[in-house]
């Protein structure tokens, strides 16, 4: 244990940031108080920390004097904020901060480890009926044709996709072999990804230039799909589980029953029957702004910082309070993608690490630890396009870009008040969506689009080691295209873009697909 005179200094490398949700502003959940766990912390890994602390507010006291000198000061208010950057990983953690910059639950298929609800631990796998025990959660999943990803289990033959063939209130049923497992880790998990359908079932129909995934059997209304959501169509085996034409990526425009209607697919799309085909497609879950009041959902987070050992113990600096206010999507060339992280904090609390003054309360969740996305062999799509609801895969504006950024804003503000030290509550503003491309300029449609204030779209398509997410802006507006030609260059062309609110009530969603197959991945 390091002593007094052992501690000189503190090296950065040394530090930790993790972070836990609060029940109400500046209040951690607290299993004496009422609530039903302690507060969990989940751990980030940070690049930089671009703005991070309590900025002190002095005033000194000037008064008329002979000698002409101030008097001491004296600290009136703190100014309290919580940046950083991270990269752009399958991070669970970093999912769960993105809630609170779409002021909105994440939107989740059935999974016995739901995000915002109870987690339901999984009692036992049985190999003489292929059973999972899930209790309460099961008759989620009694969807026959419903595809799920199980992770987590000790035995490798329980984990990987599984089809299911019925669920109970107990137990699902899946159709092929797994081994006994009477006592799963706690962390073994069930979800719902995909669906496959029965043989000859589906069918690609054409209707003028719109594509539309057609059903037989009338099952597409069951599938807990929503209008605006992404899904992935096409398994690996060409023979047995994708079309032989139409694969790739669609958002769902409509549903119906018998028909899904696709308004941006990846393809190009054509009539296609599945003689002979049980079709599978791929989804997940959703985060976007709402605009239905009850669904709007303001929440706050404490961040835990710890800044090395101190004569006992690990010290520690928290932010409280701390309401999601910026993100920033980067996209570089040839480069990590990452995200600026900033949030609006109501006060700063340290410990020392000495008895009674340790480190918070909770269950400590370990970082991620996975794979960064980059902005090469990362990319399955990037397109701008002008909006046209004639056609499924309209012509985009541009090829390729150099490098581009999408931003949310929420506008928040710390509300100060006579007796408080910082913040006692925070306010939000409109939810503004950004960004910002440099395109290499191939016609002048690009910027005709900008001057005649087209409708304008704009999506991000990535994915890799079999997961991937869609970022996707359905309308905005541009600024910029100032055509910019230099010597011995390719000719290139800025845009900015301004999200607005698109007949489907929203102006920015992430759709997160938690397993994708290897005809998904960027080719």
């Amino acid at each position: 244990m390091a002593t007094i005179c052992d501690i000189n200094k503190q090296d950065s490398n040394i530090t930790g940031l993790s972070f836990a949700e609060e029940v109400c502003l500046n209040v951690l959940p607290s299993v004496a108080n009422g609530d039903p766990s302690d507060p969990i912390w989940y751990a980030l890994e940070p690049n930089s920390y671009p703005d991070f602390g309590g900025d002190l507010k002095m005033v000194a006291r000037t008064p008329i004097n002979p000698s002409r000198q101030n008097k001491k000061g004296t600290p009136v208010d703190l100014d309290a904020s919580s940046g950083l950057n991270t990269d752009v990983t399958n991070d669970p953690a970093v999912r769960r901060l993105l809630q609170g910059f779409y002021f909105a639950d994440i939107r989740e298929k059935p999974t016995t480890m739901p995000m915002n609800g109870a987690v339901n631990d999984i009692g036992a796998v049985t190999a003489a009926d292929d059973k999972y025990a899930t209790g309460a959660t099961a008759v989620a999943f009694n969807k026959a044709g419903y595809i799920v990803k199980a992770s987590g289990f000790g035995i490798a033959a329980n984990n990987g996709l599984h089809l299911v063939v019925s669920a109970d209130a107990n137990d699902i049923t899946v159709g092929d072999g797994l081994v006994n497992e009477a006592a799963p880790p706690v962390a073994a998990k069930l979800e719902v990804v995909g669906f496959q359908f029965a043989s000859a079932d589906v069918a690609i129909a054409m209707v003028g230039n719109v594509a539309t995934l057609t059903s037989a059997a009338n099952v597409l209304n069951t599938l807990g799909l929503i209008v605006g959501e992404w899904i992935f169509i096409g398994g690996d085996t060409l023979a047995s589980n994708r079309f032989a034409n139409n694969v790739g990526f669609a958002r769902i425009s409509s549903i119906a029953a018998g028909v899904l209607t696709f308004d941006d697919i990846t393809w190009a799309g054509v009539n296609e029957v599945s003689t002979g085909k049980t079709i599978r497609i791929w989804f997940g879950s959703i985060i976007k702004n709402e605009n239905i009041p009850a669904l709007v959902k303001k929440r706050s987070v404490q961040f835990e910082r710890t800044l090395g050992e101190g004569p006992t113990s690990t010290q520690a600096e928290y932010l409280t309070g701390s309401m999601a206010n910026q993100m920033t999507l980067n996209i570089p060339t040839a480069d990590k993608c990452n995200v600026d992280l900033n949030f609006v904090s109501c006060g700063v609390e340290y410990r020392t690490g000495e008895v009674g003054d340790e480190l918070k309360d909770g269950a400590r969740v370990a970082a991620y630890g996975g794979d960064a996305f980059n902005s090469t062999s990362d990319v399955y799509r990037l397109k701008m396009n002008v909006v046209d609801p004639s056609v499924s895969n309209p012509e985009a504006l541009f090829g390729y870009i150099t490098e581009g950024n999408i931003t949310i804003n929420n506008g928040v503000t710390p509300d100060k008040a006579v007796g408080v030290f910082g913040a006692f509550d925070t306010s939000a503003g409109n939810f503004e969506v950004g960004g910002s491309v440099t395109a290499y300029f191939t016609t002048v449609e690009a910027v005709r689009a900008v001057r005649r204030s087209a409708d304008l779209a704009f999506n991000v398509i990535m994915a890799k080691e079999n997961a991937g997410f869609v970022i996707d802006i359905p309308l905005f507006g541009s600024g910029g295209s100032k055509v910019n030609v230099e010597k011995d260059k390719a000719i290139m062309l800025p845009l900015e873009m301004a999200g607005a609110e698109n007949p489907n009530g929203y102006t920015k969603l992430f759709n997160y697909f938690p397993y994708l197959p290897n005809v998904a991945m960027p080719q």
